[in-house]
């Protein structure tokens, strides 16, 4: 047995390996992290320890190391536990601190956690461990229903030899659950051959959702974009969709049958692979399939901040048209197009509504309003919102400023981004700023600021409702 030392993990190496950065820089990261050193402040005024690495390596390096650290606290709680159970071999210790990830760390210890009461369990209280031994030594004598026989006993509710046989497969099949190399194994065979299969919800075959494409779908896990996986995830938390991680497991059963040893020739192979065939069923697949969802989940959100970060930035550093006159559109069908128009500085000075879209009002009175509108208020540009109907009404904009009454120079349309505007509207700055308003004529006061300053605009606006 060896004695668990402190395991004495470096993050450094691993870290520079799998972010392909310099061992000397992301030590120097690590050792300025440690010390309390921000993001902000190593990428500005630390660059020459760090050899010039910039803010998003130092935060990836950031994010590895707090893993690496919890890896490694789970890994020394580990081997304490594994040693109080006196069950430490040397070749366990080596195998235990040359793991990288949580994933393989579970696994190697799935075999000494305190289990809750299993079949496996109840077996061995009714004396079927040395039977269960048998099958996994794979010998090539015995005969198993008649040594199963020799189990048979009313006092612990084994009625037959099949009973014992069965029971005793119970264990074997926990064992091959545990076994660390089969897991991983199945790990990744679910994550690279595994498909990802959504299913109607039971009651919602007749309904129109949203998530109508994925009624009836599925799609390697290994290619499904993170923007869809989260779509679905979506519909199953919705209560629509039903989602499942399936693998063909004829490929997998012979690899799992020869890391248990089994020996096609010994009279015990059969009740091995009834085992393996139980152990992949009901014990592996529920639990590598969840793993590979949490993993996907993962991979997913790690995309979706990254696609929503690079929006952001394009938004918040989008150049500005300047201090010129503006009127802002915000967009709609039903209720109509919202006009709000500002001055140099951003100040509102009036607003108006059209209805532009044949079936809702008339067209040409809409010309004709939003004519008198431009003409009072002789705005430099006109920020048309993308959201709904976004582009029809840049079209009907475009239109109407092909009247000889606009006189040149006509004003600049530009298609302007309100995402997080219908948030601002309802906000309590917006409230403050402009209490006797409709919210409508906020959003459209909004969107014609967007287009003066961006970024004096969307500072009003919480992050999570722009990107």
């Amino acid at each position: 047995m060896t004695e668990p030392t402190g395991s004495q993990f470096d993050v450094v190496g691993p870290i520079a390996v799998e972010l392909q950065l310099p061992p000397r820089g992301v030590a120097a990261v690590v050792q300025l992290l440690e010390e309390g050193a921000t993001v902000p402040f190593i990428a500005r005024y630390r660059k020459e320890v760090t050899g010039g690495l910039d803010e998003v390596q130092i935060r990836d390096i950031q994010e590895r190391k707090a893993y690496l650290r919890e890896l490694d606290e789970r890994r020394t709680a580990v081997l304490a536990s594994i040693t109080e159970q006196g069950k430490l071999t040397p070749e366990l210790h080596k195998r235990i601190l040359a793991c990288t990830t949580k994933a393989a760390l579970e696994d190697l210890y799935a075999p000494y956690k305190q289990k809750r009461r299993t079949r496996a369990t109840i077996a061995k209280e009714k004396g079927l461990e040395p039977l269960a031994l048998r099958i996994l030594a794979q010998p090539a004598d015995g005969k198993p229903l008649e040594e199963a026989a020799t189990f048979v006993s009313a006092e612990k509710e084994v009625a037959s030899a099949e009973d014992a046989l069965k029971g005793a497969c119970d264990i074997v099949a926990e064992v091959v659950a545990d076994h660390a190399d089969v897991r991983a194994m199945l790990r990744d065979a679910f994550a690279n051959k595994g498909e990802v299969i959504t299913t109607v919800a039971r009651g919602k075959e007749n309904e129109r959702t949203k998530f109508e494409d994925y009624y009836d779908y599925r799609e390697g896990a290994k290619d499904i974009p993170s923007h869809r996986f989260l779509a679905i995830r979506r519909g199953e938390s919705e209560g629509v969709l039903r989602l499942k991680i399936e693998v063909d497991p004829d490929p997998l059963l012979p690899r799992m049958q020869a890391a248990m040893s089994l020996d096609p020739r010994s009279p015990w192979a059969d009740p091995m692979r009834t085992a393996v065939e139980d152990a992949f069923k009901r014990l592996l697949a529920p639990s590598v399939e969840t793993d590979v969802r949490v993993d996907l989940k993962l991979r997913s959100d790690r995309d979706a901040v990254e696609v929503f970060a690079e929006n952001l930035r394009h938004l918040l550093l989008a150049a500005p048209f300047g201090q010129r006159s503006v009127v802002g559109v915000d967009p709609g069908l039903r209720t109509g197009c919202k006009l709000a128009a500002v001055d140099a500085t951003g100040r509102y000075l009036g607003t108006d509504t059209i209805y532009p879209f044949k079936g809702v009002g008339d067209v040409e009175r809409a010309r004709q309003e939003l004519l008198r509108f431009l003409a009072r208020h002789n705005p430099l540009a006109i920020a048309v919102g993308n959201g709904t109907a976004g582009r029809e009404t840049e079209t009907f904009v475009r239109e109407v400023l092909r009247d000889p009454m606009v006189p040149s120079p006509k004003p600049l349309v530009v298609l302007v981004s309100e995402s997080g505007a219908s948030i601002y509207s309802a906000s309590d700055i917006a409230r403050e700023e402009f209490p006797d308003l409709d919210l409508t004529v906020r959003g459209a006061i909004s969107i014609a600021r967007r287009l003066q300053d961006p970024l004096a605009e969307l500072v009003k606006i919480d992050p999570k409702s722009i990107g």
